[in-house]
């Protein structure tokens, strides 16, 4: 195929396409900035509750991150508030597994976590990206300590189990070699000065001069083996020092293997907005966020509370729950007003009393389906034998995907991996419907495909299937574009005395920033009510 055909009548919107794939996600973003295509966060600063309350009580439902910053906030600003909270503890899905911890599924299969000490896996949201500013706002004020979580890691691999007789591929190899490839097709369709659209003669001559750079380009616009394109993608013999310390070039995989493969497709995981440069996590689990959300507000909650009804009427808000501890046991929680963060699988069995349309919202929202595998081995074999210090490598095996732990880098001992991360789909809903040793047992089998130390490192494992968790029923809203037209309004809105909140009732569903800024949103409106009022 000529370059012409790849690039005839390109388009601006394509041209940055391609320039995410082969220039790199920076240069990606910062052309779709200055277009206003990428915004950050919604984050507005702290938020400010001004106004007398006058005593006015609100009551809770849920003690993850969204209901615990409501009454962090609501509390300050003078309000008498309370939680109910379903587990026997806090963070809801900001949680961490560690050695000694026990998590019981829906259909009574009951784990225990064997890891040794100091060792963990984050069965729900375990990173955060850098422009979640109000997530990271709590962490400074909360005083958790962070560190740099990996996502892109160049020596990690992409495996597809029908391509390169199912060997693994180093990221860099593939990344490196798409970009040079297409760079030389590019330069050659810019350099005769045939593309079209918005890309202007002077936009063509200095895309050709970056993209000799980008790509690794020979005087003739040519990726081909040499020292120059090898310190991009790496040697086949690595400089030295002494007698024969000279570098080899290694060959570039020809453009026709990585198109077949589908291994590019991967490199997308490391262009999205949310997956960019620089990423975090907390010092010794993402669970640190809760405890230290906990440490401000615990005494406000009350836990073992299954809330079974919510009733409103002009005076207030009466709550119905059972103690999980002792069943058949109710009580009642009274409040002027409700903020309720229940997921809404939850929230649509619950008798609650609010209006139509937000009775048609909570209903109108699936779940998604996740599973998470966390794997302990003797080990860290993945730093010692392949010289993967964090990082995803990516997968079409059911598994998806395996993360290397980004702490305690180069050590010796033992270590967790995360062995499989599947998001809805076929694969999702197969491991899902196995008993949590299954799962374990076959995420196993199917890294040892890319890591063939597994089954001589490996010594326990525990498992997460999201929809068979008894306090969310999945994994995080799973909103369309469709159901967010007729529903998403109706779902925020305070309906008498009573609002949601939560990562479902935002525009960033599954991760923290969006019950975080779902809350602050809740909050500031039902503050201005009941000032009002």
């Amino acid at each position: 195929m000529q370059p012409s055909q790849y690039f005839s009548g390109m388009s601006r919107r394509n041209l940055l396409s391609l320039i995410g794939l082969t220039a790199g996600t920076a240069a990606m973003y910062q052309a779709m900035t200055s277009l206003g295509l990428a915004v950050e966060s919604g984050y507005k600063g702290p938020v400010k509750l001004e106004g007398d309350p006058k005593g006015a009580s609100v009551l809770i439902l849920g003690a993850g991150l969204a209901g615990m910053t409501a009454a962090l906030e609501l509390r300050q600003a003078g309000y008498k508030v309370k939680i109910l909270e379903y587990n026997n503890r806090s963070g809801g899905r900001n949680w961490t597994l560690r050695g000694g911890d026990t998590y019981t599924e829906l259909g009574g299969a009951t784990q225990k976590c064997d890891f040794d000490e100091g060792l963990y896996i984050n069965p729900g949201p375990w990173r955060i990206p850098y422009h979640h500013n109000g997530l990271l706002a709590y962490c400074r004020r909360l005083g958790v300590t962070l560190e740099p979580f990996q996502q892109l890691n160049h020596n990690a691999f992409l495996h597809s189990s029908k391509a390169f007789g199912g060997k693994p591929q180093r990221v860099r190899d593939i990344k490196i070699d798409f970009q040079g490839h297409v760079s030389e097709l590019l330069a050659k369709v810019a350099h005769t000065g045939k593309l079209e659209g918005g890309v202007t003669k002077e936009d063509q001559e200095m895309l050709v001069e970056a993209l000799r750079s980008w790509g690794a380009l020979d005087k003739d616009y040519a990726y081909t083996k040499s020292i120059a394109n090898s310190e991009f993608r790496g040697f086949a013999k690595d400089p030295g020092g002494g007698l024969g310390a000279a570098p080899v070039p290694s060959d570039p995989i020809a453009l026709t293997d990585i198109l077949s493969s589908g291994l590019w497709g991967s490199l997308a995981n490391f262009a999205l907005y949310e997956f960019q440069t620089t990423m975090f996590q907390p010092v010794g689990g993402i669970d640190m966020i809760g405890k230290a959300f906990t440490k401000e507000v615990g005494d406000l909650i009350t836990y073992n509370a299954k809330v079974s009804k919510i009733h409103q009427d002009d005076k207030g808000v009466t709550v119905t729950y059972e103690d999980v501890q002792k069943p058949g046991t109710m009580a009642e929680e009274k409040a002027d007003w409700c903020i309720c963060t229940i997921p809404l699988t939850i929230l649509s069995q619950i008798e609650i009393n609010v209006g139509a349309p937000m009775q048609a919202a909570i209903e109108a929202v699936p779940y998604a389906s996740s599973v998470k595998v966390g794997l302990q081995f003797k080990r860290r074999f993945w730093e010692q034998d392949e010289l993967i210090f964090g990082g995803v490598s990516y997968t079409d095996l059911p598994i998806t995907q395996i993360s290397y732990p980004s702490t305690s880098f180069n050590t010796n001992g033992k270590g967790v991996l995360l062995g499989a991360y599947t998001w809805n789909g076929p694969h999702s809903y197969e491991f899902t419907s196995m008993a949590p040793e299954e799962r374990v047992k076959r995420a196993v089998e199917y890294g040892t495909m890319i890591h063939p130390q597994y089954k001589d490192e490996f010594e326990n494992g525990i498992s997460m299937a999201w929809h068979r968790s008894p306090f969310t029923l999945g994994c995080a809203g799973d909103w369309t574009e469709e159901a967010r037209k007729e529903h998403y309004d109706n779902l925020c809105q305070i309906d008498g005395r009573i609002v949601l909140a939560g990562e479902h009732a935002s525009y960033i569903p599954a991760w923290m920033e969006g019950a975080i800024l779902s809350s602050l949103d809740a909050i500031t409106r039902l503050h201005q009510r009941v000032v009002a009022g």
